[in-house]
């Protein structure tokens, strides 16, 4: 009797060690989907900082073009919103969705905007706009590969919380799937080309 107790006893203390032990890497793996996250935002935060200087510097050559200049800034500026609101919560997934929707949303303008500003000679001889359109696909690039690495967290995430047993804690403390940052414009899977 008094065997099968101490035996009773160490098989809970197996299972309460392992659940705690499942618990701190879920933790872990959350952080990590935070910290590539952070690096994704880091990156965007650049390029919304690059696309009013690139808008203010073409907009007097391209007074005409004024409706294309707009948009690229009506859609920055929804872009930067929802890049604040999953930065505060990188682990929601309706956050990140909506930074998706507000990526896809830019990038149509911005993509209109740099192919008009390639059909102006004078624009491509402009050496300030020629550094910031650079800048910008240099940019671009970064988003790329931070985004790899923030997708990679997440799958590590997800295939952790969904084994078993990690989907009995997962599911019992709370720990919800986390979200693929995929885009679907074909735009925004080619990084944009500029032609000086």
């Amino acid at each position: 009797m008094r065997i099968a107790f101490y035996a009773l006893i160490g098989v809970a203390l197996l299972l309460v060690f392992g659940a705690i032990g499942i618990y701190n890497g879920l933790v872990r793996l959350r952080h990590r989907v935070r910290n590539a996250f952070a690096q994704i935002d880091v990156q965007l935060k650049r390029r919304y900082d690059l696309i009013p200087n690139l808008v203010e510097s073409v907009r007097a050559y391209l007074k005409h073009e004024r409706e294309t200049l707009e948009a690229v800034i009506a859609a920055r500026n929804e872009a930067l919103k929802a890049a604040q609101a999953a930065a505060a919560a990188p682990s929601d997934a309706g956050a990140i969705r909506s930074l998706i929707g507000a990526e896809q949303a830019l990038a149509g303008p911005l993509g209109r905007l740099l192919a008009v500003a390639e059909s102006y000679p004078n624009l491509k001889a402009d050496q300030t706009i020629g550094n910031l359109m650079e800048e910008l696909a240099s940019t671009e690039n970064r988003v790329a590969f931070a985004r790899q690495a923030y997708n990679d967290a997440v799958m590590e995430y997800n295939a952790t919380r969904e084994s078993f047993p990690t989907v009995i804690v997962a599911g019992l403390t709370g720990f919800q799937p986390a979200e693929l940052f995929e885009i679907e414009a074909a735009q925004e899977r080619s990084v944009p080309r500029v032609a000086l």
